[in-house]
């Protein structure tokens, strides 16, 4: 318990605001290698996604391709460039690093976003005149958002997860405090960095569920059953006067 009173104030801590390593410029430096990373990852995987989501054609290569790259150990890989590219380029090599995390998710969600669509809805917009363009852009394409955007939220969370190794080349970020800490035994350091880190995923996380909930297009929302609510029942009348019984003749 003493450890984490301990990280909450190395985190809430003056001297966290200060200097080239302050929390700010460390959690810039976080997102903006996950926002660089998942936008490049989103130009490569996202048209190839709905390429084969559109044509049906090369599911099978998708696959084994997500396969492959979620199976590369993120740290060897970064080692591996950094050694590759030169230590003039480690930015360039981490950014290729978490690239390869996110194609997977992205991909995948692409595609199945293309597929999960009714084969009826594409045929009644063939029907209807519409090109394969048109089919792509207005019809598919909203449709699998959703889907897509699903794909999205899980790449985001794995790359903002491991741009924390990103320090162990001296690339900053918020693994930075986490590296440092480990060897001068700062455990209050460390999981203050980790908490960091954590809360960063679960706010991304949150905001992404929020787009994916609101591109849904309406028509396909299922929106829980308003409660029924009883009517009123009039309240009895009590000064109602009853009439009185006829006299019976003689």
């Amino acid at each position: 318990m003493n450890l984490i009173v301990d990280a909450f104030a190395w985190i809430f801590s003056p001297e966290r605001l200060e200097g080239p390593y302050a929390l700010p410029i460390l959690l810039g430096q976080q997102l903006f290698y996950t926002a660089v990373s998942v936008l490049v990852a989103a130009v490569i995987a996202v048209p190839l996604g709905w390429l084969i989501g559109h044509t049906g054609r090369g599911r099978e290569f998708a696959v084994a391709l997500s396969g492959a790259a979620r199976a590369i150990p993120s740290f060897g890989l970064l080692v591996l460039l950094v050694l590759v590219f030169g230590v003039l380029h480690r930015p360039e090599a981490a950014i290729v690093t978490f690239v390869v995390l996110a194609i997977p998710s992205l991909l995948a969600g692409a595609y199945t976003g293309l597929e999960a669509i009714d084969r009826r809805v594409i045929d009644a917009a063939r029907g209807v005149g519409m090109t394969e363009w048109q089919i792509l852009w207005r019809v598919e394409v909203p449709l699998g958002l959703p889907l897509l955007l699903g794909g999205l939220r899980a790449a985001v969370l794995q790359v903002v997860a491991t741009v924390t190794i990103a320090a162990y080349v001296n690339l900053g970020g918020l693994g930075w405090p986490i590296i440092q800490g480990i060897p001068l035994r700062r455990f209050d350091q460390v999981l203050g960095g980790a908490i960091l880190v954590a809360v960063l995923a679960l706010v991304l996380d949150a905001l992404l569920a929020w787009a994916q909930r609101a591109a849904v297009p309406r028509g396909l929302r299922t929106d829980p059953p308003a409660s029924r609510r009883s009517e009123p029942q009039p309240a009895p009348n009590t000064t109602e006067r009853k009439e009185p019984a006829p006299a019976l003749r003689p």
